[in-house]
């Protein structure tokens, strides 16, 4: 099992910056692919950037120059810095890990951090 803890959500005004991160601990070793969904209300759940332990990283147009996704192995620990926040970032923002690549249904999601952007 795999256990992810977030932080770093908040309130902030468009423009502005958040970073969240999101330690896991458990079997570990099996975990290739760490990244972020988001859910806003109303809306479907979404990819909003993914990353390799070997550092290839990708991301949901939307975000693509404003947001970025680093992992630090040692700490087993991935973090997503996000500028230029608009209001149409505001979300849940879910930690996700898979031994593969990340989807719907990989078995280990985070509890959830609360980003809101005012305008």
């Amino acid at each position: 099992q795999v256990q992810l803890v977030e932080s770093g959500g908040g309130w902030v005004q468009a423009g502005g910056s958040l970073r969240l991160s999101c330690a896991a601990s458990g079997t570990i070793f099996s975990i290739n692919c760490m990244g972020w969904y988001r859910q806003a209300p109303g809306k479907e759940r979404e990819l909003v950037a993914a990353i390799t332990s070997g550092g290839m990283s990708s991301y949901t147009d939307s975000v693509k120059g404003r947001f970025t996704i680093s992992r630090d192995n040692g700490k087993n620990t991935v973090y997503l810095q996000m500028n230029s926040l608009k209001p149409e970032d505001t979300a849940v923002y879910y930690c996700v890990a898979d031994r593969v690549f990340l989807r719907e249904s990989s078995p280990y999601w985070g509890q959830g951090t609360q980003v809101t952007v005012s305008s």
